[in-house]
C-alpha cells in the first residue's frame, strides 16, 4: 500500500507532476520514432524472414538481441533502429579512453568545464558511429544474404544503390541524434537518466508480446492448443519473483568502508573535531556492462563461423564451423564461454574505472583515513584487494542472473520472448532504472514531507548504468 500511496502523492506535487508528464511525453515520441519504417525497404518481407529465422533457431540470437534493445525497430526496419545506442556506445568508449589517455583524464578532473568538453567529444563520436552503423545497415539491407543464408535471394530494397545508402544514413543518423537530444531533455527536465529510461522502455515494449506468447503456450489461443501445463507457469512465476528479488539485492548491495575524517583549526593546526562516514562500494559495480560486452563477442564470431565456412568442410575448417555452431546453441560450450566472458569483463571494467590510488590520495589530502590502515600506498592496496573480492561476489551474482534465460531456453524450451524477462540484460536494466527513477521521485516526496515508497528505509539507486 505504501508504494501505491507514494505514486498518488507524486501527482500532488506540481513540480514532480510536471516532470513525470514531460518524461512520459518525450518517451512516447521516442517510441514513435522507432515505428517509422525506413523508406524504400520492404519491411513486411523483412519481418516475415526474421520471424522464420527466429523460429528455426529457437531465439536468443543476434536478431533477438537487436530486437530487445531497439524496442521492435528491427522488424519495422525503422529509421529509429539505432535508437540511443550510438550515444551509449560513445559514452562507453570515452569512459574507457579517459582511463588511458592523459588529456581525457585531465578533462574529467577539471570540473564542469571538463565535463562539458567530454560531452561535446561524445556527441561528435556519436555522429561518427551513427554514420558508420547506418551505412552498414543500408549495405546489409541491399545484400541480406550477408546477414544470414536464410534470406536467400529475398530482395528487401526496391531501388538499391548509392542513393538508398545516403538516404538511409541521413534518416537513421538524424533519428539517432534526435533521440539523443530527447534523452538529454528527459535528464534535464524530466525524471531520471534519459538514456537509461529510453533503453528500459524499449525493452518493456516487448512485454505484451511475451504475455501473449505465455498465454498461447500455457492456455492456448486462436485455435492453437496449449503445449504446456499451467502448473509450469505458476512455478515459472515463482522462480521469476525469486530472480527479481535477487536482482534487486544485487543492484542495491554495497560494502560500506568506514572513513574517519579529522578537521584542523585555522590556527595552530590542532585537531578539534572528528567525523565518521562510510565509502559505499557497490557489489555490482559494473552494472550491466559485462553482459553487454559478452553477448556480441559470443554471437558475432558464431555467426561468422557458421556463415562463411561450408557445412561440408573438413579438417580445421570443419572444426571451426562445429565450434561456431556450439557457440550459437544453448549448450555447455556456449554457457561456459559466456560465463568466462562475463567474469572477465566484470574485472576488466573495475580495473579501468576504479582507481584505488586516486581514492587513497584524495582521502589523504582531506585528512581522512580508513581505521587500521595507513594512508597512502597501504590504503590503495587495501581498497584494491577489497574491490577484487567484491567484484568476484558481484560478478558471480551477475553471472547467475545472466544465465537464467539461457537455462530456461535450453532446459525448458521456454521461448526467448518469455525467457528474456527472467534474467539477463533485460531484467538488470529494468530493475536498475526503475530503482533509480523511484529513488529520485522519493527524494522529491520526502523533501515535501510526504511518505516515500517504503514504510521503512529508503530506496538506493545503482549509482550509474
Amino acid at each position: 500500500m505504501a508504494m501505491f500511496k507514494g505514486f498518488s502523492n507524486a501527482f500532488r506535487i506540481p513540480e514532480l507532476r510536471k516532470k513525470i508528464l514531460i518524461t512520459l511525453g518525450l518517451v512516447a515520441v521516442c517510441r514513435l520514432v522507432s515505428q517509422i519504417p525506413t523508406p524504400g525497404v520492404d519491411w513486411q518481407t523483412l519481418q516475415r524472414t526474421i520471424e522464420d529465422i527466429r523460429t528455426s533457431s529457437g531465439g536468443g540470437g543476434l536478431f533477438d538481441w537487436f530486437e530487445v534493445f531497439t524496442g521492435g525497430a528491427l522488424g519495422q526496419c525503422a529509421i529509429g533502429f539505432l535508437s540511443i545506442w550510438p550515444y551509449i556506445s560513445a559514452q562507453i568508449v570515452i569512459q574507457l579512453l579517459s582511463s588511458v589517455i592523459p588529456s581525457l583524464e585531465k578533462m574529467k578532473k577539471e570540473g564542469e568545464s571538463g565535463r562539458q568538453q567530454l560531452a561535446q567529444i561524445t556527441r561528435y563520436l556519436t555522429i561518427v558511429l551513427c554514420v558508420v552503423q547506418s551505412w552498414g545497415i543500408a549495405t546489409a539491407l541491399m545484400h541480406p544474404n550477408m546477414l544470414s543464408p536464410a534470406f536467400g535471394n529475398v530482395q528487401l530494397v526496391a531501388n538499391p544503390g548509392l542513393g538508398f545508402q545516403l538516404m538511409t544514413v541521413i534518416g537513421m543518423t538524424s533519428a539517432a541524434l534526435f533521440v539523443m537530444w530527447l534523452a538529454d531533455q528527459i535528464t534535464t527536465f524530466g525524471i531520471g537518466n534519459g538514456a537509461s529510461l529510453i533503453i528500459m522502455i524499449n525493452i518493456t515494449s516487448r512485454l505484451p508480446q511475451a504475455i501473449f506468447s505465455a498465454w498461447e503456450r500455457y492456455f492456448g489461443m486462436n485455435g492453437v492448443a496449449a503445449t504446456r501445463s499451467p502448473v509450469e507457469l505458476v512455478l515459472l512465476l515463482l522462480f521469476g519473483f525469486a530472480v527479481v528479488m535477487g536482482t534487486v539485492m544485487l543492484t542495491q548491495g554495497v560494502r560500506r568502508v568506514a572513513i574517519h575524517s579529522t578537521r584542523r583549526s585555522m590556527g595552530g593546526g590542532n585537531t578539534y573535531g572528528m567525523t565518521q562516514t562510510y565509502m559505499p562500494l557497490r557489489v555490482n559495480y559494473t552494472g550491466v556492462m559485462p553482459i553487454i560486452f559478452a553477448q556480441p563477442l559470443l554471437q558475432i564470431p558464431a555467426a561468422i563461423l557458421t556463415k562463411f565456412i561450408p557445412s561440408d568442410a573438413g579438417g580445421a575448417l570443419g572444426w571451426l564451423r562445429s565450434f561456431g555452431v556450439q557457440l550459437s546453441e544453448m549448450g555447455p560450450v556456449h554457457m561456459l564461454i559466456y560465463a568466462a566472458f562475463i567474469l572477465f569483463f566484470a574485472f576488466f571494467w573495475v580495473a579501468t574505472q576504479f582507481n584505488a590510488v586516486d581514492i587513497s590520495e584524495n582521502l589523504k589530502r582531506d585528512s581522512s583515513y580508513i581505521p587500521g590502515i595507513r594512508p597512502g600506498r597501504q590504503t590503495a592496496e587495501y581498497l584494491d584487494a577489497l574491490m577484487t573480492r567484491i567484484t568476484l561476489i558481484g560478478g558471480t551474482g551477475l553471472l547467475c542472473v545472466a544465465l537464467v534465460p539461457e537455462i530456461l531456453m535450453g532446459g525448458m524450451q521456454v521461448p526467448w520472448a518469455i525467457a528474456s524477462f527472467f534474467g539477463g540484460t533485460s531484467l538488470l536494466i529494468i530493475v536498475g532504472v526503475a530503482l533509480d527513477t523511484l529513488r529520485i521521485m522519493e527524494s522529491h516526496l520526502l523533501v515535501r514531507k510526504y511518505d516515500g515508497f517504503l514504510r521503512h528505509g529508503s530506496l538506493r539507486g545503482r549509482g550509474g548504468m
